[in-house]
């Protein structure tokens, strides 16, 4: 259970607050500076919530002295006088947040569980961070087989032990996936372990080539086979002979070139533009797309017999929004190799720009959290990576995906109103788990019923 030291000069506000939250919490009290001195200096205290005025004494000393520990406790300002200006200098002091009186006891107990949970978040990060900051510097990780796959999702745990058991072996594999998602990472695991490592991997991006273009990139062309060959050109094919063909963005190919891909995967051979003569090779192939090729066979855009022969063996790749518990892992990679990469010292996530991070829809997946974090890496001039320094898209209020866009938007008067931030905090971690009230709930650290009734409560005030 973790540890709170309430500070109130007044004893009716101490013990109410403290049997309100002692079945959540280990409480110490105090009802001044020096005792809340003491307290923080003889026990080992993970939250505070400290009243701004203590008699002659001032709540933004207790702060400080907080502050000042080896590991500081995670603050919270109250106060009847609430201001502005009070709750920004609270929180640019150090304090995690700022509630103003009278308090509602529920909300202050979900926002200092809140507290708990960013904290945890604060400290894997670091730890993470450390871990990956040290194999880095050790070599210890190559940047080979599944050492490529970042993640400890379930989703991806399958996704690893799929590309385990189908990596040695000589069948086409069919990779599909929202952009972003890190289909070319897998492609080259499924390389690495295919027993053929030492051996070309060759990738194509199928939807950046004309028809014409695209079949000669692929299978090569003679001399004269068209207007501007003036010498033969060995295909991608030829090229990756002994190795692994990669052809990203599968689903943009046109028909033509299906029935010569087609070929090339059933006989293991394939003909150069503007020849007959047939050509061995022997390639693994491994194809992706964005798209449902089994969609475009229904409506004819996509052969069925091509769509078969690259579906051998599938593997899915899951959008980075149903895996949330692997965003912090992906950040501390990135955070490594782009402070390696720009010549800057390594530098950890603060945790509100951690929870920033977790509550993001992250329409681009992978690539664009990777994008976020060089940006934030080089925007940087502090000890830690803040909000302020990540993309624009990504420090101001978070975009909504849903119809609650509006509730996710806070008026000027409601920035620091315990409520408001509530709702819109519920709305976002609604976002987070698409809609799933039951996560969201675990996500707020609260009950569903609790969750339940607060959208009750939402929805009847509106009315």
């Amino acid at each position: 259970m973790k540890t709170l030291l309430i500070v109130d000069d007044e004893k009716p506000t101490r013990d109410a607050l403290r049997m309100a939250l002692e079945e959540s919490f280990d409480c110490y009290i105090a009802a001044d500076l020096e005792q809340a001195t003491q307290v923080l200096k003889n026990e080992n205290v993970d939250l505070l919530l400290t009243d701004l005025r203590l008699g002659s004494d001032s709540g933004m000393d207790v702060l400080d002295t907080a502050l000042q520990l080896p590991t500081p406790p995670v603050s919270l300002m109250m106060t009847a006088y609430g201001s502005v200006d009070t709750a920004v200098e609270a929180m640019r002091r150090g304090a995690f947040h700022f509630v103003t009186k009278p308090l509602n006891l529920d909300e202050v107990e979900l926002l200092l569980k809140r507290a708990v949970r960013s904290r945890s978040l604060e400290t894997e990060n670091k730890q993470l961070l450390a871990e990956n900051t040290s194999l880095k510097e050790s070599k210890a990780r190559s940047n080979h087989g599944l050492d490529r796959l970042i993640g400890k999702s379930p989703q991806m745990e399958k996704v690893a032990a799929k590309i385990t058991q189908i990596a040695p072996t000589r069948a086409t594999v069919l990779i599909e996936g929202e952009s972003g998602t890190g289909k070319e990472v897998v492609a080259h695991t499924l390389h690495d372990l295919s027993g053929r490592p030492g051996e070309k991997f060759v990738a194509v991006n199928c939807a950046a080539l004309s028809p014409q273009l695209l079949e000669s990139e692929l299978f090569g062309h003679e001399k004269g086979a068209f207007t501007g060959a003036t010498q033969r050109r060995i295909g991608r094919f030829e090229q990756a002979n002994g190795g692994t063909l990669f052809l990203d963005e599968i689903g943009e190919i046109d028909q033509a070139t299906q029935v010569k891909l087609l070929r090339a995967l059933s006989e293991r051979t394939i003909e150069r533009v503007g020849s007959n003569s047939p050509v061995k090779v022997d390639v693994r192939v491994i194809a992706a797309t964005n798209r449902s090729l089994a969609q475009m066979v229904e409506s004819g855009d996509f052969r069925e017999d091509l769509y078969f022969r690259l579906n051998v063996l599938g593997i899915h790749m899951p959008p980075l929004r149903s895996r949330k518990e692997d965003i912090v892992l992906l950040s501390n990679a990135f955070l490594v190799e782009f402070a390696q990469e720009n010549n800057r010292p390594v530098k950890p996530l603060t945790e509100a720009a951690t929870s920033h991070l977790l509550t993001y829809a992250w329409p681009g997946n992978v690539r664009e959290l990777r994008t976020a974090i060089e940006h934030a890496v080089v925007m940087s001039n502090q000890d830690q990576l803040d909000i302020h320094h990540l993309p624009e898209f990504l420090s101001s209020p978070l975009p909504s995906t849903s119809t609650q866009s509006d509730k996710n938007t806070l008026a000027p008067e409601d920035e620091f109103n315990l409520s408001a931030l509530e709702q819109r905090t519920i709305q976002r971690a609604l976002q987070a788990t698409n809609g799933n009230r039951t996560k969201a709930a675990e996500l707020l650290g609260i009950s569903r019923r609790t969750l339940q009734r607060k959208l009750r409560d939402d929805s009847t005030s509106e009315n």
